[in-house]
């Protein structure tokens, strides 16, 4: 679902498991009767309606399972708590393109595209939904097959959120070390990109599934915690170095490409070089420092430079800086010190 456009994300919620909408139409599929229903109306959809009935009644989905026994299409009012019309028989412009065959489906693509209305489809002949937005034909998937798949990419997420860590963990010791490389920095950027994808997917799977999808959105909370802001840091720590960092260019690459370092760090503006030295400006450690407001992290970094000078500083040094008092200075020297630490049993495994 990485693909849908914003358009599609908004309205996939409307039919949901646990709205009155989708219980509706869960009753069409069972009765095995066939569906045409636009999620809303605008004078645009006004203009291809002809014939049919003004209800004007209440939404409620044993309503339209009735309304759905009738040939010709079901329009809703904007909020989908009203049935404005039925038995409508709508007639969109035949030139507007559709990959469609079957008359149902051809006529609620077109619909879609001429009017900007999204509209759903029962189909009476295959017991399946649709919903047809921009163009676009989703076909909606039963609540236990989006469980099993969503409940598989938070499996899979979770494994790259390990190796993520590990990868994470690998730089922070190199950084130590004044030996970070492009090398390494590539393999963080694959490694957060593959996990932005998951999440991508398994939000996905969790808009579908409505309120069905509660624990799905609370793991996916729980996993990808503190995820944006580390690709941030990344981007803050290498960007005065003559190959400053960019990762969303790698929102571009395919799944062959994400597999090659090189092509990794040619993305990101890295350059071609992996074993290129880097020295990290601090953000991501000073981050980590929970004392330490972002304000003055900031002023640190601007003030020292590098991560190496941090090392380097005193106590004296620290208070010489504005707005660091002796609680800061020492929480910025406990916290270097726990990092060296890290990083060196970092190096010994």
């Amino acid at each position: 679902m990485n693909a849908t456009s914003s358009r599609l994300n908004r309205a996939l919620p409307l039919i949901a498991p646990g709205t009155e909408l989708r219980d509706g139409l869960d009753r069409i599929v069972q009765g095995r009767t066939g569906a045409l229903v636009t999620l809303g109306n605008n004078a645009r959809l006004q203009a291809l309606a002809t014939g049919g009935f003004a209800i004007d009644v209440a939404f409620t989905g044993t309503a339209l399972r009735e309304l759905a026994k009738m040939d010709g299409a079901i329009i809703l009012n904007d909020a989908l708590d009203r049935i404005l019309f039925a038995g409508v028989h709508l007639m969109p412009d035949a030139s507007v393109e559709t990959s469609e065959t079957g008359t149902r489906h051809r006529t609620a693509d077109r619909v879609a595209s001429q009017t900007g209305v999204p509209t759903v489809t029962v189909s009476a002949s295959m017991s399946t939904i649709s919903l047809f937005v921009d163009g676009r034909r989703w076909v909606v998937q039963r609540p236990e097959q989006l469980l099993a798949r969503a409940n598989q990419a938070l499996a899979t997420l979770a494994r790259y959120a390990t190796r993520l860590n590990e990868a994470t963990a690998r730089l922070s010791a190199a950084e130590v070390h004044d030996a970070a490389a492009v090398r390494d920095i590539a393999l963080v950027a694959q490694r957060l990109e593959m996990v932005r994808r998951l999440q991508q997917e398994v939000n996905g799977y969790a808009i579908e599934l409505g309120t069905d999808g509660r624990l799905v959105r609370l793991q996916l909370r729980e996993l990808v915690m503190g995820l944006d802001q580390l690709g941030t840091q990344l981007e803050r720590d290498y960007a005065d170095g003559a190959a400053p960092l960019r990762l969303a260019p790698l929102a571009a690459l395919d799944s062959d490409d994400l597999a090659h370092p090189a092509l990794i760090a040619r993305a990101c503006g890295l350059g071609d070089d992996l074993g290129l030295r880097v020295s990290a400006r601090g953000h991501r450690q000073l981050a980590q420092i929970a004392q330490l407001s972002p304000e003055v992290a900031e002023t640190l970094v601007v003030h020292f430079g590098d991560l190496q000078a941090l090392f380097g500083a005193s106590t004296s040094d620290l208070l010489g800086v504005d707005g660091v008092d002796y609680a800061i200075a020492r929480a910025v020297r406990e916290g270097l010190i726990r990092l060296a630490e890290s990083a060196y049993a970092e190096r010994l495994d």
